[in-house]
């Protein structure tokens, strides 16, 4: 599979997720805490969405022969630095990846205000990466 394949892919799956979150929103908090069910999926769509994103950005970082990143806020900075994303973009979006390490690894802390936040503030920020992305891969050829 080559990169064009592997990042589309990543980019469908990613798509995937979002939608989710989007259809699964909850209006409240409230509702996010009566709900474990529904917590427990938007949690999981949520580390898997960013998970993706990081995915495509090792990929291009792969196939760039870009510096290694050390943490995985590193990579959307260093496809900033290379211009495959704007910068303020990819510090913006860099702090998904605190959240990814978040749902991840202090998934008990996981705050339903915390989570309501990110859904109704970060969701566009997949569409726009995967905009950036597309872009990419146009004019790569």
């Amino acid at each position: 599979m080559d990169e064009k394949e592997k990042i589309s892919r990543k980019l469908r799956f990613m798509k995937k997720y979002v939608d989710f979150l989007r259809e699964y929103k909850p209006k409240s908090v409230e509702e996010l805490e009566k709900d474990d069910l529904l917590k427990a999926a938007i949690e999981r769509n949520f580390q898997l969405a960013i998970e993706s994103a990081l995915d495509i950005g090792e990929v291009i970082i792969s196939e760039r022969d870009f510096e290694k990143p050390e943490e995985y806020r590193d990579i959307m900075l260093i496809l900033g630095k290379h211009k495959i994303l704007p910068m303020d973009f990819a510090e913006r979006f860099s702090k998904a990846a605190g959240f990814r390490n978040i749902l991840v690894h202090m998934y008990e802390e996981v705050d339903a205000k915390k989570l309501h936040e990110y859904l109704q503030n970060n969701l566009e920020d997949f569409s726009e990466f995967s905009m950036f992305i597309a872009g990419y891969l146009e004019k790569k050829g």
